[in-house]
């Protein structure tokens, strides 16, 4: 691999990509329309942290508009294109599903397109856990996944299968990673881990839906971000998880960690449960490590020491982010 093109480079998993393809000598495109599902500051930390960095160029492009991304098609030539552009969260895809099916599944396809036409031989597409609801546990890569709970999942889906169709028609060598609960430094403020730092450092009491007893599978950033540059190799068509794979934790117990770390109490208010949420994750990493190499680097308390210490760090302008 000498050149990639990374869609969503302002987003939370891919200018982690991005970063790791420069830093490995990889002439890297990053693109992002950098719109405003949230907060616009986080995005831009995050591409100032990719600005001067050797080999890497942005365009702010789209990936729902062909048209915009026609011309980037032609200046460069890719040997990899890991799309991690989406639209996520599912409470907020009921909503809008629409915006949903645009981005990740209209986007996913304009994608496609533009590599067969181009000759581009291998996509890393990024795809949700979310499509497991109601699979037994831990979740494995050859479950049935045709029940999706929200607009997301299934537009996720949509992607997925429409990769499959362009490996079929066109020979385009697919790895399609599936994320489980990802946090990190510089997360996303819709996501439970930078919302409840922000509201037990500053006192606001959290939201919990459901009991709290529900369980996810948290996977540090950096360690989501290795696994997808090590999935750029050929697999033909392949779906692999990228997950915490030991023990989930309890939303409670994951909040008590934060408390710790802060120094602070929670005052928690509890309110019912989305039918579009998944009670428990856990995620089967089996493949990842026969296939990848790859498992997790980082446990929860040392990503959680590093999330919060990062929080902390950048109080001044982190502090003031809408949720």
């Amino acid at each position: 691999m000498k050149s990639a093109l990374v869609t969503g480079s302002a987003g939370f998993i891919a200018s982690r990509v991005a970063r790791l393809l420069a830093d490995e000598g990889i002439n890297v495109v990053g693109l992002d329309n950098i719109n405003d599902a949230y907060d616009r500051r986080i995005k831009e930390h995050r591409l100032e942290q990719l600005k001067g960095v050797d080999g890497f160029t942005f365009y702010e492009a789209d990936i729902e508009n062909l048209y915009e991304l026609e011309p980037i098609f032609e200046k460069h030539s890719f040997d990899v294109i890991f799309n991690l552009a989406a639209r996520a969260g599912v409470r907020y895809s009921i909503e809008n599903p629409h915006v949903y099916m645009q981005s990740n599944a209209q986007g996913a396809l304009n994608i496609l397109e533009l590599m067969q036409r181009n000759d581009c031989g291998k996509l890393v597409l990024a795809s949700t856990s979310s499509l497991y609801a109601g699979q037994p546990m831990p979740f494995h890569e050859d479950l049935p996944v045709e029940r999706p709970l929200s607009p997301y999942a299934a537009s996720k889906k949509a992607a997925e299968v429409m990769s499959y169709t362009y490996h079929h028609l066109y020979g385009i060598d697919v790895s399609i990673l599936r994320y489980f609960t990802v946090y990190g430094p510089a997360g996303r403020p819709d996501m439970a881990p930078f919302r409840f730092i922000k509201w037990i450092h500053e006192g606001t009491p959290i939201t919990v839906f459901g009991d709290g007893t529900q369980t996810r599978d948290f996977t540090y950033v950096d360690d989501i971000a290795r696994g997808t540059v090590l999935a750029a190799k050929p697999f033909g068509h392949t779906v692999i998880n990228l997950g915490g794979g030991k023990r989930p934790i309890a939303l409670l117990d994951f909040i008590r960690m934060i408390e710790d770390r802060l120094g602070k109490k929670a005052e928690l208010v509890f309110q019912p449960m989305s039918a579009s949420e998944m009670i428990d994750t856990s995620a089967d990493i089996r493949k990842a490590k026969e296939v990848l190499g790859w498992e997790p680097e980082f446990d929860l308390e040392e990503g959680l020491d590093r999330t919060v210490a990062w929080y902390l760090e950048n109080l001044e302008w982190a502090g003031q982010v809408k949720l």
